[in-house]
C-alpha cells in the first residue's frame, strides 16, 4: 500500500506542482490511513470497501480530530482513490460520492514585485549554462504567467528569433496560442545562442530547456531548481510553484520595470 502512496505522493509533486509542505500533509494523511486499514486486516487497495472508509472517518471523530482535520483527511482519501483508479491499481473507488465537511481554501499569497526581483537575481551569480537556463525560464514564467508544464513543454521551434516571439500554448478549459515578445524576455536569446548548445549532447532534442543530461527538464527537477534560488533569496517558506506563477501572472507589465 505504501508503494501506491508514493507514486501518488510523486504524482502530486511533479505534475500536480504542489508544494513540498502540501506533499507532506498528503503523506501524513494517507500513511494513517493505510496503517488504519492494515490494522483492520487489508493490505491491498483492492481489498478496501466503503465500510472500510466509513469506519476510518469514525475512528478519526472518536479520536477528537477537528471537523477541518477530517475534511481534509476524507479529501486526501478521496484524492488516493481517485488516481488510483486512474492509473488501474482498483476498478471503482469507495470514496466515491463520499460527503465531507467543506472549508473554504485560500489562494496562494503572492510574492511581491521586490521578492520577484530578488529570485530574479539569483541565477545571475553563476557563470554556468545552467543558471542562464534558469534565468531564462524565470524571466519567461514572469512575462507569460504560464503553468510550470507549459514552460517545460516549450520546443526550440517555439523561439522564433527573426520574428522576436517565443510562441507558446495555454492549456485549460479551452486550449489556445498566445506569444511574447522577446524583449520582454532578453535571457531567453542568449540561453538559446550560447547556453543551450553547451546543454544539449543530441542535435535531435527538441526540447527548449535542458537538464546536465541533455534532456528536456522535468517539472520537477524546475521545482528543485527554484527550491535551491528561493533558499538563496531568503523567501524559501514563501516559495511554491502556485504562488510563484500566482505572482507573475498578477504582476502588470509596468510593475516588471
Amino acid at each position: 500500500m505504501k508503494q501506491e502512496i508514493e507514486a501518488f505522493l510523486d504524482h502530486l509533486a511533479s505534475e500536480k506542482e504542489f508544494s513540498e509542505n502540501t506533499v507532506a500533509a498528503y503523506k501524513n494523511d494517507l500513511v494513517q490511513l493505510a496503517d488504519f486499514l492494515q490494522e483492520k486486516g487489508l493490505h491491498r487497495w483492492t481489498d478496501v470497501d466503503r465500510q472500510a472508509i466509513w469506519s476510518y472517518l469514525a475512528d478519526l471523530r472518536q479520536r477528537g480530530y477537528a471537523m477541518t482535520t477530517v475534511a481534509r483527511k476524507t479529501a486526501s482519501a478521496k484524492s488516493l482513490f481517485k488516481y488510483l483508479v486512474k492509473t488501474g491499481v482498483i476498478t471503482s473507488a469507495p470514496t466515491e460520492n463520499l460527503g465531507s465537511p467543506r472549508v473554504k481554501k485560500s489562494s496562494p499569497r503572492p510574492l511581491t514585485v521586490g521578492q520577484v526581483r530578488d529570485l530574479l537575481k539569483q541565477p545571475d551569480k553563476y557563470p554556468a549554462p545552467e543558471a542562464r537556463r534558469d534565468k531564462a525560464m524565470l524571466e519567461l514564467l514572469y512575462a507569460t504567467g504560464m503553468q510550470v508544464r507549459e514552460l517545460m513543454a516549450l520546443d526550440c521551434e517555439d523561439v522564433d528569433l527573426q520574428q522576436g516571439q517565443v510562441f507558446y500554448t495555454i492549456r485549460g478549459s479551452k486550449e489556445r496560442k498566445d506569444s511574447v515578445p522577446l524583449a520582454s524576455v532578453s535571457s531567453l536569446q542568449r540561453y538559446v545562442e550560447e547556453a543551450r548548445p553547451q546543454l544539449c549532447r543530441q542535435g535531435d532534442e527538441d526540447a527548449l530547456f535542458l537538464n546536465r543530461l541533455g534532456e528536456r527538464l522535468t517539472r520537477q527537477g524546475f521545482w528543485q531548481i527554484i527550491k535551491g534560488y528561493a533558499k538563496e533569496a531568503k523567501l524559501d517558506d514563501m516559495v511554491t510553484l502556485r504562488a510563484l506563477r500566482h505572482s507573475f501572472a498578477a504582476h502588470s507589465s509596468g510593475q516588471k520595470g
